[in-house]
């Protein structure tokens, strides 16, 4: 494994004594579950240059990097492939549902790898591979996973190795990012019904801090091992709201605080490997009510400061949810940066693509202060894709 990413030792202890979490041990992988067969994998990564290179890209090449645009699962959308061609993106996210296996999601894939420039940083390709309701990708070369709810009644070492043979069946179709697990913790068993994005779909691994730790941490642990960056979400904490961020507004938790075991979770798995973040939508009245966590400084200097992560920061989809709609949509990719997000997510929509990226561009032609950021998320986007196997 590749060196996990930075964290503050005082600000962790601390966290992890007011969450009453305490970090996982390290797992021992019992034998792979039996998989389907799938083909190898022939998409081929460009060069990967080290962060050094940054100072070699241009300011266009820095944003775009900075994001990762959606195509349907079933074919190429254009405005995705010109954004991997001349853009030079950081990744595309497969979006929808497919059963058409292993061999038909590897030649879509090699739709987008095919067209990277050479001397471009690797492409991120990435989909949303959780289990249960929540499998983009089905089919020959791929298992049938398993809800969250139901992986949580594995062993540790069990689910650990099972999420490695899932990671194995990614890589095979050339993904080598997954927006899992989920991390979130639901307020209890009776109150699931009632949260829509995660409870509702059987998407929490539990009901405590400890449990999801545990079996969040196991996922994610699979995933490295299959060759997979995994990404935690939906930090601070989606389990606690009674509306769904991609099709509500004014979506808002009144239960997550900075030192309170959800974002414990993040504090006892972050530690175990490399892992991107992935920042909600959602409003957290006892942190920032004023504007949603992906537009806060608040809530991303819970994550950076409190928790001290440097690693890569993501947020959920920009481009079609309603709860961030009141926002046009360069203003979404200028107010996440702004806050301190990496890696922007514009999935169901990639037609607002175009828009997000000229406003990102000229706001950091024109702001020397912007431009830093910009510089700051590239370089943590290259030093994690150069952290890959």
């Amino acid at each position: 494994m590749k060196t996990a990413p930075r964290f503050s030792a005082a600000a962790l202890l601390a966290v992890l004594a007011l969450a009453g979490c305490a970090p996982a041990t390290g797992y021992a992988p019992s034998a792979t579950p039996t998989a389907t067969p799938a083909p190898t994998a022939s998409p081929t990564p460009t060069p990967t240059p080290t962060p050094d290179a940054l100072a070699a890209m241009s300011m266009a090449d820095k944003v775009g990097q900075m994001f990762m645009v959606g195509t349907p699962v079933d074919g190429v959308d254009p405005t995705t492939l010109a954004a991997v061609r001349d853009d030079h993106i950081g990744g595309v996210f497969l979006h929808g549902r497919s059963d058409a296996g292993t061999a038909a999601i590897a030649e879509l894939v090699r739709a987008f790898t095919g067209v990277v420039p050479a001397g471009t940083p690797r492409l991120w390709v990435a989909t949303d591979q959780e289990g249960g309701t929540v499998q983009v990708l089905k089919g020959p070369g791929f298992d049938r996973i398993p809800s969250a709810l139901e992986q949580a009644a594995q062993d540790d070492t069990t689910l650990r190795a099972s999420a490695a043979a899932w990671a194995g069946q990614l890589t095979a179709a050339g993904v080598n990012m997954n927006l899992g697990p989920v991390a979130d913790i639901v307020t209890s068993p009776e109150f699931a019904a009632s949260n829509p994005p995660i409870g509702e779909l059987a998407r929490e691994y539990g009901y405590d801090g400890a449990t999801v730790a545990a079996k969040a941490g196991a996922f994610a642990a699979g995933m490295r091992e299959g060759g997979v960056l995994p990404t935690l979400k939906h930090f601070p904490g989606l389990g606690h709201v009674d509306d769904n961020t991609d099709y509500s507004t004014g979506v808002t938790d009144q239960v997550v605080t900075g030192d309170g075991p959800d974002v414990g979770v993040y504090a006892s798995i972050l530690p175990q490997g490399d892992a991107v973040v992935m920042m909600s939508t959602a409003d957290y009245s006892l942190i920032d009510p004023d504007v949603p966590a992906a537009f806060s400084p608040a809530v991303v200097g819970l994550l950076r400061d409190r928790l001290g992560f440097d690693g890569v920061i993501t947020v959920d989809d920009l481009s079609a949810a309603d709860q961030v709609e009141v926002y046009s949509p360069g203003e979404r990719a200028t107010r996440a940066i702004d806050a301190g997000v990496d890696l922007l997510l514009v999935s169901a929509d990639p037609s607002v693509y175009p828009e997000m990226h000229q406003a990102v561009l000229a706001r950091a032609e024109s702001d020397p202060a912007f431009a830093a950021k910009v510089d700051a998320a590239a370089r943590r986007i290259l030093a994690q894709k150069a952290a890959m196997p």
